[in-house]
């Protein structure tokens, strides 16, 4: 099951407005924060930042007191330019929809509502949110460690192009060690109280599991040898 979850800022002034549009979006979001105009809004977007959150969309009307909307898109623009916006207006004005067609603007609702439309433009928003959260997570998750190999942070796994590359346990424990510190090398008895917990084990029982670990990798090698030091896995390939 996905743990990705929706967050939504939701910026309206008129009070029915504000619970209607909240009840929808309750029904299909994680987390809908509610604020009754655009100075309001953008201050809560701020204090999340600040704090590390973020909104997967806002969801505005245009004509508001304060900061409307335009003037509040334009300040969260500059902190996020790559915001997801969704527009709730009871007017179609011409020059807001030209200056909107070059924001991330995923629709434009007019009042009073049509329900129907609006609940399946915001799922789509949703399962768009959900699928760039998805190829975000799956980029951050894989490790590019030269040109034929990768390694998957969520899985623990070794990929040689698409393939999976089999390993023993022991041998996973190996690489899971040198992923874990990239750049550094690792001495054999870190290895071993890593591995076997027990840094008496036998040297040659670590060598065997090197050899047959470095043997399955060995079209595109990439854990170097330090003599007399230990192993490192150098650094990141960069494209």
């Amino acid at each position: 099951m996905s743990n990705l979850t929706t967050r939504v800022l939701l910026v309206e002034d008129e009070d029915v407005a504000r619970k209607t549009l909240a009840f929808y979006l309750n029904t299909i979001f994680d987390e809908v924060v509610l604020a009754s105009d655009g100075e309001e809004g953008f201050s809560i977007l701020k204090d999340n930042i600040d704090n590390n959150k973020t909104f997967d969309l806002v969801l505005t009307d245009l004509k508001m007191p304060n900061i409307d909307g335009m003037g509040m898109i334009d300040l969260i623009r500059e902190l996020i330019p790559k915001q997801r916006f969704i527009i709730v207006s009871a007017h179609k004005n011409e020059e807001d929809l030209l200056k909107l067609i070059n924001l991330r603007v995923l629709g434009y609702f007019l009042k009073p509502l049509n329900i129907d439309n609006m609940m399946e433009m915001l799922q789509k928003a949703k399962e768009e949110v959900l699928e760039d959260k998805k190829e975000r997570r799956t980029n951050e998750n894989l490790i590019k460690l030269n040109k034929t190999y990768t390694y998957d942070l969520s899985s623990d796994k070794l990929y040689n192009n698409e393939n999976i590359v089999k390993l023993s346990k022991k041998e996973s424990d190996i690489l899971q060690v040198l992923i874990k510190s990239l750049g550094k090398v690792i001495s054999v008895e870190k290895f071993k109280e890593e591995v076997w917990n027990d840094t008496s084990t036998n040297d040659s029982a670590f060598r065997t599991v090197m050899k047959r670990l470095k043997d399955k990798i060995i079209d595109d090698d990439f854990i170097i040898s330090h003599k007399g030091y230990g192993y490192i896995v150098e650094k990141l390939f960069i494209k």
